[in-house]
């Protein structure tokens, strides 16, 4: 018989917070969200929670074969549309360029704005690490957006960061950002399990359809390759959940 060490199971995630109603998305590009978050975004809206999506691009250098003015509008209406189907009725973009975000005080200038006029208790964005689980490089979009977010919430709460916010715009310093949850992370601390938000989170990233068939290759459906990445996401997600379909969350309490 082997004496060798079994792997420790994997540590068990918290359950999402629950006691609060309205969150705020902030990603770098369309289909960001849909790549896992969204099964438990449908979750909360259908619990009557309300969820807006901020864009800090359109993403427009998203697709090899289009220029970016022609895919800026073919994406932006995928995303439009994607968002609606898990409940989503707000999307607004902030016109940065795609692939070129820059870090600095523009960037969280404008998020700050953007926490400020939606005054959300939770704000959601994806992976700002460097890498997705130790195996691909992220992207500096991802990184860049991501690590702005976090600064954000502290910079919408202070009157004197960007004072004027408040003297040109009237957006009055929010502090009511009570945690950032960081889908994607290989760092999970907290899970939301899904049920009914699955089958409504493989729709939502098939309405990119342009930006999945601009993959190449055998990403020619849609739906297909919707239904596989999402399964697989969730399955990861399970293991950490008592076997049950999950979306994990990296939560910083603020």
């Amino acid at each position: 018989m082997s004496t060798a060490a079994q792997p420790a199971p994997p540590t068990p995630l918290d359950p999402m917070p629950e006691d609060w109603q309205r969150a705020l998305a902030i990603v770098a590009h369309p289909d960001d969200l849909e790549y896992g978050a969204a099964a438990a975004i449908a979750e909360w809206t259908d619990a009557g929670r309300e969820v807006v999506y901020v864009l800090a691009t359109r993403g427009e250098a998203g697709i090899d074969g289009l220029g970016p003015e022609e895919c800026a509008k073919i994406r932006e209406a995928e995303q439009r549309a994607s968002a609606a189907v898990v409940g989503v009725r707000t999307v607004e973009f902030l016109d940065h360029r795609d692939g070129m975000i820059e870090e600095g005080l523009p960037l969280r200038r404008d998020l700050s704005a953007a926490i400020r006029r939606h005054r959300p208790e939770v704000v959601i964005t994806i992976n700002h690490h460097d890498d997705w689980f130790g195996v691909h490089w992220n992207t500096p979009d991802h990184r860049i957006v991501g690590r702005a977010v976090l600064d954000a919430v502290g910079d919408a709460a202070n009157r004197w960061i960007f004072p004027e916010l408040v003297t040109d715009h009237g957006l009055e310093p929010w502090k009511g950002v009570r945690w950032v949850a960081v889908a994607g992370s290989q760092y999970a601390t907290h899970a939301v399990e899904v049920g009914p938000g699955v089958e409504r989170a493989i729709a939502s990233l098939s309405e990119h359809r342009a930006y999945i068939q601009g993959l190449g290759g055998e990403h020619q459906d849609a739906h297909a390759y919707a239904r596989e990445f999402i399964g697989y996401s969730l399955k990861m997600g399970a293991e950490r959940h008592q076997g049950r379909p999950a979306v994990t969350f990296q939560v910083y309490a603020t």
